[in-house]
């Protein structure tokens, strides 16, 4: 009898730069599991029906990446709470009745990587997140269920962050502000969840938010320091660090929910670094 070997992949547009095959067969070789897992590309507007064909033919699970967070979220028919919370969903698992869910680790990742292998602590600390889209909403009841003594979220639009804000307050105290209006004191750790980092900007965050204690972390990763980390280098903080170890996290999570085992994340980051 030939072994069936379970069928994994990642959808998004553009592919091509994705390193989650890579992290899930380092993953799969240093837990002894069988597993197939491939980059798919998928046009705009064809998402659901890629799914679909994906698990008709067998699969056992998909990562989702922009820009189809969003249409995963409507085609899982059943959600974790942190994915109903999200909006978002980037795991997806064949259950063994069928049934598709959805899940979204991307803040189980960031908190894996800013509270384990940085040993930046969130308990009580004055936590500050630029940016109010889907990257902050999917990491937000994580960083929550830390306990921090509170979150800032920082937007352009003010309304918007006070908008995402009002939806997470029974979780604990987050408040809105847009960049002018932000508390000038220093934060004990600022997130930046925007996306300017990919085109060469800094979101124009108060230099009174940045104090000798306080730590940085950008969700984006690059070779060099992101220009976020840069200027916030020129600012005087020492503790700084990339979204690489985020991205190896969430992708831990989702290879110990298809599979039920946990893979070592720092083996695979040093690898990727």
């Amino acid at each position: 009898m030939t072994e069936t070997i379970d069928r994994y992949c990642v959808f998004g547009n553009p592919i091509e730069h994705s390193k989650s095959p890579e992290i899930h067969r380092a993953f799969a070789q240093q837990t002894d599991q069988h597993l197939e897992y491939t980059r798919e590309l998928v046009e705009l507007d064809a998402f659901m029906s890629a799914a679909e064909n994906f698990f008709a033919a067998g699969g056992a699970g998909a990562n989702v990446t922009v820009p189809f967070k969003q249409e995963a979220f409507q085609f899982a028919k059943l959600l974790t709470e942190r994915a109903q919370l999200a909006g978002a969903v980037n795991t997806l698992a064949r259950l063994e009745d069928g049934e598709i869910i959805g899940d979204n680790t991307d803040g189980a990742g960031l908190v894996h990587d800013i509270v384990q292998r940085l040993n930046w602590p969130m308990e009580n600390k004055k936590i500050l997140l630029l940016g109010a889209g889907g990257a902050v909403r999917g990491v937000l009841l994580p960083i929550l269920q830390q306990s921090p003594a509170s979150i800032a979220i920082a937007n352009r639009t003010r309304s918007k962050a006070e908008e995402l804000a009002k939806q997470f307050t029974s979780f604990g105290k987050v408040d809105g502000y847009s960049y002018n209006n932000l508390p000038s004191e220093p934060f004990d750790l600022i997130i930046n969840g925007t996306s300017a980092s990919i085109a060469g900007e800094v979101p124009p965050v108060h230099f009174g938010c940045f104090g000798e204690h306080t730590a940085v972390y950008d969700m984006m990763y690059a070779d060099d320091l992101t220009p976020f980390l840069e200027f916030a280098r020129d600012m005087g903080v020492q503790q700084l660090s990339d979204g690489l170890g985020m991205l190896v996290g969430q992708a831990a999570e989702s290879f110990r929910l298809w599979r039920g085992v946990e893979p070592a994340v720092i083996p695979v980051l040093e690898k990727l670094r």
